[in-house]
């Protein structure tokens, strides 16, 4: 069944389940102390191969980005700037699905670039720049590419999106 046949209302609740279990995996990842910071692994974030398989992942991910930036206290600035990256690396990766090892490092490159600028700025962690940018491509490394890839594994091996 290609995206075309798939009817209108079950691509928008694909994108809200999507979006349901990214906010849960945020908050888990957050009890652990994982979910924001210098230091963050968001396992929220193995979700980033979901686009390889249907674009309705885009805005699935970014509102789940924003939902779990708004429950786990960020900024404003956090919210808007660390939603525009999930979209921007989810958009990235739905882009370059047909060269999955390129997509799956969407997410990685954009979050590792915006989200140290947002802890410099708007958080005041400026002194340790190259520190974020370690940190936060570390955690996106961590998340997108081990975790993704393990899902993205089980997804094929599964045929869970045919």
């Amino acid at each position: 069944m290609n995206n075309k046949t798939i009817p209108k209302t079950r691509r928008i609740v694909n994108a809200g389940i999507i979006a349901a279990i990214y906010t849960v995996l945020t908050i888990f990842a957050n009890m652990l102390g994982l979910a924001s910071g210098a230091i963050q692994v968001r396992l929220s974030e193995a979700l980033t191969v979901l686009p390889i398989f249907m674009p309705e992942a885009i805005p699935g991910l970014a509102i789940g980005c924003m939902i779990s930036n708004i429950i786990t206290g960020c900024i404003p600035i956090d919210i808007i700037f660390g939603t525009f990256a999930t979209l921007i690396g989810a958009y990235g990766t739905y882009a370059l699905r047909k060269s999955i090892p390129l997509a799956i490092f969407c997410p990685v490159i954009s979050n590792t670039v915006i989200v140290p600028l947002v802890l410099k700025f708007a958080y005041g962690l400026g002194d340790a720049w190259w520190y974020l940018v370690v940190t936060v491509g570390a955690g996106e490394l961590i998340s997108c590419v081990i975790l993704g890839c393990l899902l993205l594994k089980h997804v094929k091996k599964h045929n869970i999106f045919k």
